[in-house]
């Protein structure tokens, strides 16, 4: 690749003439973390352990919940002070090996967990609000995932840490980098914090609105539209045996329903699927032994698709419910809050569909349940809207990472 003139070839590719190429043991000392007694922890000092790095690219005191009884002396050689880099040392995922946290917190008594390594800067060459971006870069992180090791969980070490490269820009533009990326993270904080207020706000929506508590009826009229759920609906069990379907599905308590392969990252199912049960689109699915944490969906995404044989496949059979309502009803809590009265089962309670068909729901008019629908919608939408303003807030932050980070586009000074 031609070298573009103001820019250098380097081990790690080509970079600015001005930014440097240093190893990590260049400018960071590494300790690995406190491992005590089982009984020490949950009192003593604050103790930040492997979740609080891999989740936040920097942490303060609030964000530290754990905590553990030692020694001040212990506490001297383990502790954290503002501007230290915490590494996420051990994951059963490659991609969360190395991952890096800043400590910004005040606290004098925070101390850090063994599956965490902590970097103590020699000198200043590194700005502070660089190092919550700097070192999480797509340069450093492929490094740290080459060399994490394991056949089951993904390691890495002091030593292998110390060899990993990174660019340096000079602190100016460090800074100014730092400072155009905060930016997108004060956005996303922002969209992150109004998901955050919908979903609450839809979830008490949802809990009026379903339980007739808005509507104009007194309680003795409202308790009049509660109906056993199994005169609306209905058990498929359809089976593949012509092997007409090859969409392998799974409901998840995040997405709903997903293809089996992003689940798992491969299909998990037996090659024969003769004995997997079809779920068409506009029915329902669930597991289970995993309803009462939200696997339960509606299929609207595929036309069809095949599950498991665990699971349950039920569809609305009467005019008189719209699917559409039934399914607000099964993500509100009231449902989730219900489940364990309707289980049964002597080593993993399940919820049987015999048992689910005895539960009552709020089932007003056609009329009402449509207006209840179209409510729901839209607050749906909203929340839909902002969760992708998130996600492409995401990406952008990423992209300019990318290029910042390299170098490929210079910031003014």
């Amino acid at each position: 690749m031609e070298v573009p003139q103001g820019y250098k070839q380097t081990s790690i590719g080509i970079i600015p003439e001005d930014w440097e190429v240093k190893e990590l043991k260049d400018f960071l000392e590494f300790k690995n973390g406190i491992n005590s007694e089982k009984d020490n922890y949950g009192s003593g000092f604050k103790f930040i352990n492997v979740m609080e790095v891999i989740y936040n690219n920097i942490i303060t005191d609030n964000l530290i919940k754990g905590s553990v009884l030692i020694s001040e002396s212990e506490k001297e050689l383990y502790k954290v002070n503002i501007g230290d880099l915490l590494f996420n040392r051990t994951s059963e995922t490659p991609s969360e090996i190395g991952l890096t946290s800043v400590y910004a917190g005040n606290d004098k008594n925070v101390v850090f967990g063994g599956f965490v390594i902590r970097g103590i800067f020699k000198d200043d060459s590194v700005a502070f609000d660089f190092k919550k971006v700097g070192f999480r870069s797509n340069i450093v992180r492929k490094q740290i995932i080459k060399y994490g090791q394991g056949a089951v969980r993904a390691n890495i070490g002091q030593k292998d840490l110390e060899k990993v490269k990174i660019p340096v820009p000079p602190l100016p533009e460090q800074q100014k980098i730092a400072e155009i990326l905060s930016a997108w993270d004060k956005a996303i904080e922002t969209c992150q914090k109004t998901i955050e207020e919908l979903r609450l706000r839809n979830k008490g929506l949802a809990q009026q609105l379903l339980s007739g508590k808005i509507s104009n009826k007194n309680e003795e009229d409202q308790l009049k539209d509660y109906h056993i759920i199994g005169k609306y609906v209905k058990e498929v069990s359809k089976r593949n045996t012509a092997l007409q379907e090859k969409r392998i599905l799974s409901v998840t308590n995040s997405r709903g329903f997903i293809n089996q392969s992003e689940q798992f990252g491969r299909e998990l199912a037996s090659a024969d699927l003769s004995n997997y049960k079809i779920v068409k689109k506009g029915q329902f699915a669930y597991n289970p032994s995993r309803v009462n944490v939200g696997s339960l969906d509606m299929l609207r995404t595929f036309d069809a698709g095949v599950l498991s044989p665990m699971y349950v496949v039920f569809e609305v059979t009467s005019k008189d419910l719209i699917p559409e309502f039934l399914y607000y009803h099964l993500k509100t809590y009231w449902f989730i809050g219900h489940i364990p009265m309707f289980v049964q089962g002597s080593v993993r309670d399940t919820l049987s569909f015999d048992g689910f068909s005895g539960m009552k729901f709020y089932i007003p008019t056609l009329e009402e349940q449509k207006k209840i629908v179209t409510i729901l919608d839209a607050a749906a939408s909203e929340l839909k809207h902002y969760e992708e303003k998130l996600n492409n807030l995401k990406l952008q932050k990423k992209g300019l990472m990318q290029q910042l980070l390299t170098g490929k586009v210079r910031v003014k000074i």
